[in-house]
């Protein structure tokens, strides 16, 4: 993804989650690649429980789910794990589940 795009989605994630989030302290945005060519950028702030996700060009919150390790996060037919050892998986338009690293990683 080019950094050019990188930026505007990070833009659009922000604008996005201000609406729906209370004044949060700070954010934390991240951008992944997946084996399958998928690439996203989730958002998470301080306050709120949620992940703001920007994958194939449309903007999805997730809702946090109960996760025996690490995190969970699901909705709108996506799923996202954020495991605390082992890597990042991602599911979504029926596509089967997939790794992703974060971007500048190593890996995939």
């Amino acid at each position: 993804m080019s950094r050019h795009k990188t930026i505007l989605l990070g833009i659009t994630m922000l604008s996005v989650g201000i609406g729906s989030v209370p004044q949060a302290d700070a954010q934390t945005f991240r951008t992944y690649r997946c084996a399958d060519g998928t690439q996203f950028i989730v958002g998470f702030y301080d306050l709120d429980k949620r992940a703001f996700l920007q994958i194939d060009g449309e903007p999805i919150t997730l809702a946090r789910r109960l996760s025996v390790s690490g995190a969970r996060y699901s909705g709108a037919g996506v799923t996202l794990k954020i495991p605390k050892s082992g890597p990042t998986t991602v599911k979504h338009l029926r596509r089967p589940v997939t790794s992703c690293v974060e971007a500048g990683q190593p890996g995939i």
